[in-house]
């Protein structure tokens, strides 16, 4: 699968500057923009900075002809946000809004002596992070920006750095204005498609830091990260339920004993924690023997069940069951007479019920241009909750 990749062009002052004709990049994740970039450089010799997803043609990801916004040539002083006609845009979708961020992260990596940035390749935008990597003489590293909604991200990761040791996640170099991180560089690969070993070794390193969290859940709420416990959460999916349930009867049971079945799982005697709310191994880096935990931009204080419940999705049954009794026999060491098995089977449709919320929160709070990345996961999330794959 490829995409067909048509660009919109502004100047820094967000004024129209004429279009690129469509041109054919390999990598068909909307949001991976290095090869977008690359492909208007060398087709056309146009350098470009993507902002936003404009329109896509498929009504889910990935593929298929899509068109972006990008911008040429520099933005004179900063970027000119509009909040009343763009009140979900996030700052580096702006015309001038990724220039006023790299600018930042050029002093900031300055003033911590990693010397002047020699090169920058935008890698990733969308209504969830962008993302580029900056050369320094010191070597890579790597500038992050999340909208409103991933603001606690910088915060965990330091939290973590301090509490569970750095080599967890990724080291934060500095946190800014606008959701700006500088993230230290981290070697090896992405782990997606990892084995059974290499999942089971990334949920001993999630326990890993739950342990740390223990009894340390109000430091972490009070620095924004969410409150998905019992309560909170009830009531949390019960709205989406109501907006985008369609009057599901099944759905409504569901919510309406969603109380009583939260209950049953808090006398399993397992603690509330901190949850990634992602733990698939694509948000591992590193290697088999070596793991960095990435990406806590859905994490959470809730049950620790989440977690294992979604680093076994896609798995065979038998390799899920091995997968959870290894983190039921890690938490049964920690809480002696708990039952995180029972546990487990509880929460499995809650699980969805609580990612159909996720996606609902983010078309919520993004641009209608952007709701094709999100919008089939909601009644896709709904319809597990009551009919498991």
């Amino acid at each position: 699968m490829s995409r067909t990749v048509s660009l919109t062009l502004v100047d820094g002052e967000g004024s129209p500057a004429g279009s690129l004709p469509p041109f054919e990049v390999d990598l068909p994740y909307w949001q991976e923009v290095a090869c977008v970039v690359r492909g208007a450089r060398e087709r056309y010799g146009v350098d470009v900075t993507i902002l936003r997803l404009l329109a896509a043609e498929r009504p889910v990801p990935h593929g298929g002809p899509v068109t972006y916004l990008a911008q040429v040539g520099e933005a004179l002083d900063g970027y000119r946000p509009d909040p009343v006609a763009h009140p979900h845009r996030a700052p580096y979708a702006w015309p001038g809004g990724p220039a006023a961020s790299l600018r930042w992260a050029a002093r900031v990596l300055t003033d911590l002596g990693y010397g002047a940035v020699s090169d920058v390749e935008q890698h990733r935008t969308w209504n969830l992070s962008a993302i580029w990597r900056l050369g320094t003489p010191r070597g890579p590293v790597w500038l992050k920006q999340v909208p409103r909604f991933f603001a606690h991200e910088a915060a965990v990761l330091a939290w973590i750095a301090d509490r569970a040791g750095e080599r967890l996640v990724p080291p934060l170099l500095a946190a800014g204005d606008d959701g700006r991180a500088l993230l230290a560089h981290v070697e090896g690969d992405d782990l997606y498609g990892a084995g059974i070993a290499t999942r089971d070794a990334i949920a001993a390193d999630m326990h890993r830091i739950q342990l740390a969290t223990l009894d340390n859940e109000a430091e972490l709420l009070a620095t924004g990260v969410p409150d998905l416990r019992a309560a909170p959460l009830c009531d949390w999916v019960a709205g989406v339920v109501t907006r985008h349930g369609g009057g599901d009867t099944g759905l409504r049971a569901l919510v309406d004993d969603l109380p009583a079945r939260l209950s049953t799982v808090e006398s399993c005697g397992l603690p509330d924690t901190l949850v990634h709310g992602d733990l698939h191994p694509g948000n591992a880096r590193g290697t088999s023997e070596r793991r960095t935990l990435i990406d806590w931009g859905d994490s959470f204080i809730g049950h620790p069940a989440f977690d294992i419940l979604r680093l076994t999705e896609g798995v065979a049954s038998a390799d899920a069951t091995h997968l959870i009794g290894a983190w039921a026999a890690r938490w049964r060491e920690a809480v002696p007479g708990c039952d995180p098995e029972r546990a487990v089977e509880l929460l499995r449709p809650v699980a969805a019920l609580r990612m159909a919320a996720v996606y609902a929160n983010f078309i919520d709070n993004i641009e209608p241009s952007e709701h094709p990345y999100h919008a089939a996961d909601i009644p896709a999330c709904l319809s597990a909750a009551v009919s498991p794959p």
